[in-house]
């Protein structure tokens, strides 16, 4: 008996001495921050974002830039019954030009109103690279609480091993009930089914990650053993709404096109104004006058220009389209500036939530449980304390140890969802001071 409770120790001391020093090698292992550069440099989405920024970028010269001239080419005057160019005085081989001109101003206006739109769409692809980064910060984060939950439950069936072969033991010597060895055999099978959940959890979020990082669904994801535990304090929700105003790019893109909404009503004001077109064209004669000299040639100089006459059912009908556009791009302002300060007040709440949880855990209920399951193996080998409360004392401290890391990874969970939220890094001199932060100084 006194063998099997040394053995149990050692495995207890061997497990706890491994959960420090980890299991994989650092140099396999895919960091957080390399992590969030591959997905950067890589990502199909955010590519595809990119790529429609880009082609926008190309639309304002266009759009800002004289239409193309017309050259026409025409025979003027044939005769049909000969085709021929000398028989009659008016026939004409003629080249003309023509170019096209839009009211002052109008031109300007659509190559404004292109220009917005290109800024929104370049603010959206700085929009989607925040949300890349959050989701990849977010999977990398659950990855390594999975990790280290299979890593604790394994642990634990090691040391419910012991518990049962302990139980065996007392129970052939007649010391103990076979009730004990049922009941650790229970529990073994309840770890053993918590690692299937788990892996298959893990399975999950890794095919997410390779997804995140354009990678195959199948590759193998390994995360190191250790991972920054340290949380920064509270920052305070006051500086970080005002940040978010001019930091976040969903923001910037809304107002981008709001203004491309204000210049197109300008544009639908001034289509109330007539286009214009201007042309020249030389037309070359054959054959000779009654008087034997030369044909001369002819020169043609051209002004029309569009009339708007139609007002009621075109361009009042387009201006009051184009105002309703502002209003809709004014409430959608307002509508994401709500989101957005509705995002930062529940990524707040939650990492406060896993902020004090991972310190409660690490400081107080995981130290006190440890105490409590070598207080209570020590007082079962001498008979003071029933084998189920030493189970149930030692699946407790499981329970919390797994506790603690769920809350650790979900605060940094909540801290990436607010940075994005926020939409840049929170700069340290907004963080308000916790109880731990003081204890630091």
């Amino acid at each position: 008996m006194q063998n099997l409770i040394k053995n149990f120790l050692r495995a207890w001391l061997l497990a706890s001495l491994l959960a420090q020093i980890g299991l994989a090698a650092a140099e396999d292992s895919l960091l957080l921050e390399d992590a969030v550069t591959l997905a950067v440099a890589g990502n199909s989405g955010l590519a595809k974002i990119g790529a429609r920024a880009r082609a926008l970028a190309e639309v304002p010269s266009q759009v800002g830039t004289l239409p193309d001239p017309t050259l026409s080419l025409n025979a003027l005057n044939l005769p049909t019954d000969t085709f021929s160019r000398s028989q009659e005085a008016m026939t004409q081989m003629q080249i003309g030009i023509a170019q096209t001109l839009p009211f002052p101003g109008k031109l300007g206006l659509r190559e404004e109103a292109a220009q917005f739109d290109a800024a929104a769409a370049e603010w959206d692809t700085l929009e989607t690279r925040l949300v890349v980064i959050r989701n990849v910060r977010m999977t990398w984060w659950n990855l390594f609480y999975l990790d280290r939950a299979i890593f604790i439950a394994r642990q634990n069936q090691v040391l419910l091993r012991q518990f049962v072969k302990i139980a065996e033991i007392k129970y052939k010597t007649g010391q103990g009930l076979q009730s004990d060895v049922l009941l650790a055999q229970v529990e073994l099978s309840k770890l053993l089914d918590v690692e299937i959940s788990l892996q298959a959890s893990r399975r999950g979020q890794a095919a997410q990650m390779n997804a995140l990082l354009n990678r195959p669904a199948n590759m193998q994801v390994k995360l190191p053993q250790e991972a920054n535990e340290l949380l920064p304090d509270y920052p305070d929700i006051a500086p970080l709404r005002k940040l978010a105003l001019d930091t976040r790019p969903t923001l910037s893109a809304q107002r981008s096109q709001l203004d491309a909404a204000h210049t197109r009503v300008n544009l639908a004001e001034k289509d109330y104004y007539p286009d214009f077109k201007l042309g020249a064209a030389y037309g070359a004669r054959n054959g000779s006058n009654p008087n034997g000299s030369a044909r001369a040639d002819f020169t043609s100089i051209m002004f029309s220009m569009n009339l708007p006459i139609y007002t009621g059912k075109k361009q009042d009908r387009a201006l009051a389209q184009r105002k309703a556009e502002v209003v809709k791009e004014k409430f959608s302002l307002e509508d994401r500036v709500v989101q957005v300060d509705t995002e930062i007040e529940q990524a707040l709440a939650d990492y406060r939530a896993g902020h004090d949880q991972a310190s409660l855990f690490k400081t107080g209920i995981i130290p006190q449980a440890s105490m409590t399951v070598s207080s209570m193996l020590a007082a079962y080998q001498v008979n003071k304390v029933d084998f189920l409360n030493l189970v149930r004392s030692q699946i407790t401290l499981y329970n919390y140890e797994t506790q603690y890391w769920k809350a650790l990874s979900s605060g940094w969970q909540a801290w990436a969802r607010l940075e994005a939220a926020v939409g840049t890094t929170i700069p340290r001199n907004y963080a308000l001071k916790t109880d731990q932060g003081r204890a630091h100084e």
